[in-house]
């Protein structure tokens, strides 16, 4: 059961916080210059080069990239995927190309223009909010710790995404995307249909090119969901190579940030660039001997040849033609070399969602609540029930989409000494782990799993909520262990992705794999903003 299933005030700065009036409408002379954008599918590497032979600035990929939002995601195909623009995003820049002229590059994100999702922390003029009203206004008294490692890192905070409200923990039914404070995120492959929670703006902001490189969140799907339907790379990686500490929270068992990138390279980068052991989030210390501050050492196109791995096949119910290009994918990955065992399946007791379930609604309760004690004050709230009240109070705004029963159901939990909760935490880690992937991959001696990320996008629908088609990330995210999606080949124009799934701290085993995937099929194709599929 994935968590789209069972769960179902502010304008940001120079930006419409709902989508435009006349939205989806894409001149074919737009469309033209949409497509001859200066920075189009250009990979971190390729803009380091270009600054590096002064081609451009961090100043000029700052502002190609705002004209680009301005054009594609306020105006034109209004993909809404931006919520909020960082007002110091170019001064940061000026900081970072002086530098560079003093002979100082701290790395491989210097100058690179980064949109976060709006459920992290950043000490600046910017909110942070997770798309909920409630928390309108809230500036974060401290940099999320990722945060931190991106300024070091001599990234640049171009702005935030949109996102499902809460990441996707507020009602059953739902709709990816949509959020009170920033309207509803559309796919920018065909803008009828969905982006994909709950990670959806950074999904669909990183396939049109808004920006260099994306970061999400997921508890249950929402890197991987996102990326897959948006055409791109996501990591969701070991819980505990990046901290959490700064992100508005859902589950401290499953919680945490990731790359969604155009390239699996580029998502390496990223990926090595945040890591670290943060005193303020624990599960970090289980990565000290184990991260990597770069995984670019991980890119072998040569990497599937000889790996064994597991097919995995059932339970993941996508629709035939989502079947057709799996495997067309299984067979690319013969050609590369891998040795394949197929099928290789897990069971799925439903058991597993049960569990899940009870363990994200005793957690989100705890983490939330925790979350409002760091804010010092700075916004009226100190529970979740008053989240819930206000709601109600301003149902005009916030109520008048979609209800908030996972809120309801989850403030009216105890606390997590509870037995019903520790009992669903044993279960979980025992079907997710001991008996699901690390008994697969025991059993069958393969060293990673790959399945179908998700099936193609449908449409949004604000009546009925998503009609999500079935996926494969609730194993890894239950476990906590690291899964990859890839884009494996489109359906009608539409993307799906494929992904690969290993153990604890395997994510440069995983990023090889993938990489070799990627290299051996080629199959992202940049979106063309189509009014409907």
């Amino acid at each position: 059961m994935k968590r789209r299933q069972f769960i179902g005030a502010t304008v940001a700065t120079g930006l419409s916080a709902s989508i435009a009036p006349g939205a989806g409408t894409v001149r074919a002379a737009d469309r033209a210059a949409f497509d001859n954008f200066e920075l189009n599918e250009l990979t971190v590497a390729a803009l380091q080069e270009g600054m590096t032979a002064g081609r451009w600035t961090a100043r000029r990929l700052v502002e190609l990239y705002r004209g680009r939002i301005d054009a594609i995601d306020k105006r034109g195909p209004a993909i809404n995927a931006v919520v909020e623009l960082n007002p110091d995003a170019l001064a940061i820049a000026n900081g970072l190309d002086a530098e560079r002229r003093a002979g100082k590059v701290r790395g491989p994100l210097h100058g690179i223009p980064v949109l976060i999702k709006d459920n992290i922390d950043t000490a600046d003029r910017m909110q942070t909010t997770a798309g909920a009203l409630a928390l309108a206004g809230s500036i974060a008294p401290r940099d999320a710790f990722i945060v931190e490692r991106l300024r070091a890192a001599g990234a640049v905070l171009l702005g935030k995404t949109n996102l499902s409200e809460w990441a996707n923990f507020r009602s059953r039914p739902s709709s990816s995307g949509w959020s009170g404070r920033g309207g509803q995120t559309r796919n920018p492959y065909a803008l009828n249909r969905s982006p994909c929670g709950s990670s959806s703006g950074s999904g669909s902001a990183g396939a049109a090119n808004l920006a260099a490189v994306t970061i999400g969140t997921e508890t249950d799907g929402s890197i991987l969901c996102p990326s897959s339907v948006n055409g791109l790379v996501g990591i969701k990686p070991t819980v505990g190579l990046w901290s959490r500490s700064g992100i508005i929270p859902i589950s401290h068992s499953q919680d945490t940030a990731g790359p969604m990138c155009r390239t699996v390279a580029d998502a390496a980068v990223l990926l090595g660039a945040l890591t670290g052991v943060d005193p303020r989030d624990s599960a970090t210390e289980a990565s000290r001997g184990r991260a990597l501050s770069d995984y670019r050492q991980a890119l072998d196109a040569n990497a599937l040849r000889g790996a064994r791995i597991g097919v995995v096949r059932r339970h993941i119910n996508v629709a035939a033609k989502g079947n057709a290009v799996f495997e067309e994918a299984v067979a690319a990955l013969k050609r590369a070399g891998a040795d394949l065992v197929d099928p290789t399946d897990f069971e799925a007791p439903a058991a597993l969602g049960a569990a899940e379930g009870t363990v994200l609604h005793y957690e989100f309760k705890a983490g939330v609540e925790a979350y409002l004690a760091t804010l010092g004050g700075r916004v009226p709230h100190r529970t979740l029930a008053d989240i819930i009240a206000f709601n109600k109070a301003n149902a005009a705004r916030e109520g008048s989409t979609f209800g908030q029963e996972s809120l309801e159901r989850a403030a009216a939990l105890g606390d997590l000494s509870s037995q019903e909760y520790l009992d669903a935490l044993a279960t979980s880690r025992r079907l997710s782990r001991d008996e699901g992937i690390d008994a697969l991959l025991a059993r069958h001696q393969v060293e990673a799993l790959v399945a179908i990320t998700t099936g193609p996008s449908w449409p949004i629908d604000h009546v009925s909520g998503d009609r999500f088609g079935g996926g494969s990330s609730t194993w890894a995210a239950v476990a906590g262990y690291p899964a990859i999606t890839v884009p494996m080949g489109m359906i009608q124009g539409l993307p799906i992705g494929l992904s690969f799934m290993g153990p604890a701290w395997s994510e440069a085993r995983l990023i090889g794999l993938a990489y070799a995937f990627e290299q051996a099929t080629k199959a992202r194709r940049a979106p063309t903003f189509q009014p409907v599929i």
